[in-house]
């Protein structure tokens, strides 16, 4: 039975935090909710029996299912609360009221308030958070009101005013939480500076203050003051685990429509975040073919005019990774850091997991479309005359000159084919020659399938330059292979691909799936090289002691090491376990090595 596009959708969900958005047959969004693991999240409605029949019906009513991914779950927490209040779902009962997260609002006054509040007032005030829990606000509201000395009142303190003694000080100075400012006993400078430390506290940056704290509850330890020690405690926690701000909710970016693109050799995927009084409301990634090689900047100016008039967007400032011309009544933003470069790489990273999506939807779907695609792709971009649907990597290791070996490492259809991987012990060159390897690794490789009757690849890529790329030719040419498999050799330095007498080489897009599979073949093959190189030193070395044993050859010490697997199991041996494995003479000669004496 084949799956469905829904099943397939869930297949393929990112194991990362963020809101996913259930849509039914209308398109009609019917369910937003949240998920630090959203695979696993939405994997639940569709695998387990549900109690409550509501449940069960929606799940019957889902059609398509989208998610929007954020950085962390406080931020997949907010951005499903501006969703839900901007959508009304049919299936959501929480957060469809007109709350909102509190904030810290530090008024605009000449001495400022600081104080909770749900509602933000474009008066010049500065707002922090939003904060997911109260008990944060509340925390960090305690531990300024600790350390400095702030007004609670409302009045209205100008110069005049004070100066006139039309105020005098309550109770809250008396107690020592506040200096009195009322009536002119703190300076403006003063309190201000309190004011620059706060906002730092505020913004996370609160170093000082936590160390402050965690003397007071050393304190309170060395006085037996458990319980107060423990309150102490406990705020630093949650001050520790405190985020400052979040990239899906930020006050100072309002009504902004954010842009970003991520493109391969045939397709563009273009991601739009919608934000409305600092909000995140709408998420969208549109998927373009492409017809020629346009450029990104060309697509991203295509995919701006069609969403923004899809969805009737009159935002009058964009932000995008980089220059486009998008008319005379918008703005165009290249933010390079903070909050708003944030937003675009968000948007960024919606549409890296959008593209990843599909790929895995059409692996599932059409098993064979991604493979055709990729060795069609592979024909063109390396000039070859047929599809390299096999392909074999050559790489020397000789690391300090010891042990020289190679690797050959085969890929059909653009995937690692491990079985047919094959190591090589070099035996006729003498010392480190990387040119001599490579001719004498290859001559082997391919005299063996043509003595086999085995199937030859379409293409050989030789990790090395020129020098290494003609001494794999000759062996080629020795065997009649020249002109019948295509060869090119790989430069480590540039990627440059250099071909049999051409002295240009070619370089590919950076981007390229051609080049990655190229780098992929390469990287396999020196680390295959590599593992065979270690193995091989490091039985030289164990092996060593045995080798000085006279009348002990080869094979016996195989022998001895399949058996007993170290030389130490060995050198502990009886005689008699010995002789059940080698052979009397032999067991006698290893068995009076060790035990001389």
């Amino acid at each position: 039975m084949s799956e469905t596009a829904l099943e397939i959708q869930i297949k393929t969900l990112p194991h990362q935090p963020g809101v996913y958005q259930y849509f039914d047959k209308d398109e009609n969004i019917i369910y937003v909710g949240k998920a630090k693991d959203i695979k696993k999240r939405v994997s639940s409605y569709f695998t387990k029996n549900h109690d409550y029949g509501k449940t069960r019906v929606l799940v019957k009513k889902i059609i398509a299912i989208k998610h929007i991914l954020v950085e962390t779950e406080n931020d997949a927490l907010l951005l499903e609360n501006n969703l839900i209040k901007k959508y009304q779902p049919k299936y959501n009962v929480m957060l469809k009221d007109d709350k909102s997260y509190p904030w810290i609002c530090v008024k605009n006054e000449r001495f400022p308030r600081i104080f909770p509040t749900r509602r933000v007032i474009k008066d010049g005030s500065e707002y922090f958070g939003p904060y997911t829990s109260m008990k944060t606000v509340k925390t960090l509201l305690g531990l300024i009101k600790g350390l400095y000395q702030l007004r609670t009142c409302n009045y209205d303190l100008s110069e005049s005013k004070i100066e006139a003694g039309k105020y005098k000080v309550c109770l809250e100075f008396h107690l020592g939480n506040c200096k009195g400012a009322c009536e002119g006993k703190e300076t403006e400078t003063e309190y201000h500076a309190n004011i620059i430390a706060i906002r730092e506290i505020l913004k996370g940056n609160f170093k000082d203050s936590l160390q402050q704290f965690r003397k007071q509850m050393k304190l309170y330890a060395d006085n037996m003051q458990f319980e107060d020690a423990q309150k102490i405690k406990e705020k630093l926690e949650i001050l520790e685990n405190y985020q400052s701000k979040s990239t899906v909710v930020n006050p100072k970016i309002s009504n902004v429509d954010v842009f970003s693109i991520v493109s391969d050799e045939t397709y563009a995927y273009v991601n739009f975040l919608q934000l409305s009084y600092g909000s995140i409301i709408r998420s969208h990634t549109l998927e373009l073919k492409k017809k020629l090689q346009e450029s990104d900047k060309e697509l991203l100016e295509l995919a701006i005019t069609e969403i923004r008039q899809r969805f009737n967007s009159n935002s009058k400032e964009i932000y995008v990774p980089f220059k486009v011309d998008s008319g005379e009544d918008v703005k165009v933003t290249i933010p390079k850091l903070g909050d708003k470069k944030s937003i675009v790489d968000l948007s960024k990273r919606n549409a890296m997991y959008y593209r990843m999506d599909k790929l895995k939807q059409i692996k599932i779907v059409d098993p064979d479309r991604h493979a055709n695609r990729i060795m069609a792709q592979m024909k063109a971009d390396l000039r070859l005359t047929e599809e390299p649907r096999h392909i074999e990597c050559f790489d020397n290791s000789n690391i300090q000159g010891t042990n020289p070996v190679a690797a050959c490492v085969v890929f059909k259809n653009g995937k690692p084919s491990k079985k047919d991987y094959r190591h090589f012990n070099i035996k006729t060159v003498e010392g480190p020659d990387d040119f001599a390897s490579m001719e004498e690794v290859v001559h082997r490789r391919y005299k063996r399938l043509l003595e086999e009757d085995a199937s030859l690849p379409q293409l050989i890529i030789i990790d090395g330059g020129k020098g290494q790329l003609s001494s794999a030719l000759k062996s080629l040419d020795l065997l009649g292979l020249k002109g019948k498999i295509a060869i090119i050799g790989i430069a480590k330095r540039l990627e440059e691909l250099f071909y049999p007498d051409d002295p240009i080489p070619l370089y590919l897009d950076k981007k390229s799936e051609t080049l990655k599979i190229i780098q992929q073949l390469r990287n396999e093959a020196h680390r295959f090289g590599i593992e065979h190189h270690r193995n091989r030193r490091s039985k030289s070395a164990l092996t060593t002691e045995l080798e000085n044993i006279p009348g002990v050859g080869e094979q016996t010490i195989v022998d001895l090491m399949k058996h007993f697997k170290t030389v130490k199991r060995i050198a502990n041996a009886k005689l008699d376990e010995l002789e059940n494995v080698i052979g009397v003479s032999r067991a006698n000669k290893i068995y009076n090595y060790y035990h001389k004496e």
